[in-house]
């Protein structure tokens, strides 16, 4: 029987659901080089997201792929990207590589009836991509969804420790590594947190001793009356 030879998929830029200038990564783009032959395959990813619905659409193609899929992120994978990158039967990080998860966001105009659907419609999205992230990490959803409100990002070890990817890449790779000691979380929110927090510190002002001390009034009006002449 002929041994098929693995492929390897590059998934560089924006992802988008039309490309204009052709410097986009598009579902119908990724669909022609993924059907494109047949066998294992490697994907690199180094992306910083983009459209999630065209995401939605790349993760299901490489989960319904019926052979195995190793993810490999070089640069970064952002977003919509991190979203993809759930889809690897093998999720690896470089050592100088992010992952970034956050809460979906757009653009809304109108009354208040459309503010409205357009929070649930933003809501319901995010629901959707919990549940990406929730089959590859085996995290909580509430986890999860504080991660995504705190816009999370993930050094490859912390990615690991997580569940978000299954190892780091090395020189010889030989399986799965267990993370180091070391890792990095980092969050804006929190980081804002924690510097209000020690500026509050900072000017707390203390309230002042409010125990008598010295002599009464009456002691002193006492000690005046002997001094009059």
């Amino acid at each position: 029987m002929e041994q098929t030879e693995e492929r390897t998929l590059f998934l560089n830029g924006t992802i988008a659901e039309d490309s204009w200038y052709d410097d986009d990564v598009t579902p119908q783009l990724f669909k022609d080089e993924l059907m494109g032959g047949s066998g294992n395959i490697t994907v690199w990813i180094n992306s910083p997201g983009g459209d999630c619905v065209a995401a939605a659409q790349i993760y299901n193609m490489l989960m319904d792929y019926p052979h195995d899929v190793t993810v490999k992120i070089d640069g970064i994978a952002a977003s919509a990207a991190s979203v993809i990158a759930m889809a690897g039967t093998k999720v690896l990080m470089s050592p100088v590589s992010t992952m970034m998860i956050h809460n979906p966001a757009t653009i809304a105009w109108g009354d208040a009836g459309e503010m409205e659907k357009t929070i649930a419609m933003l809501e319901a999205v995010k629901d959707s991509i919990i549940n990406a992230y929730e089959i590859k990490s085996g995290l909580s959803r509430a986890k999860l969804s504080h991660l995504m409100d705190s816009e999370t990002w993930m050094d490859s070890n912390k990615a690991v420790e997580l569940g978000f990817a299954d190892g780091i890449l090395s020189r010889a790779q030989t399986g799965d590594e267990a993370p180091p000691a070391g890792s990095m979380l980092y969050s804006p929110a929190t980081v804002v947190n924690s510097l209000m927090d020690k500026i509050s510190a900072k000017c707390r002002i203390e309230k002042p001793n409010t125990t008598p001390t010295g002599r009464s009034i009456d002691t002193l009006m006492e000690r005046l009356e002997l001094l009059k002449f």
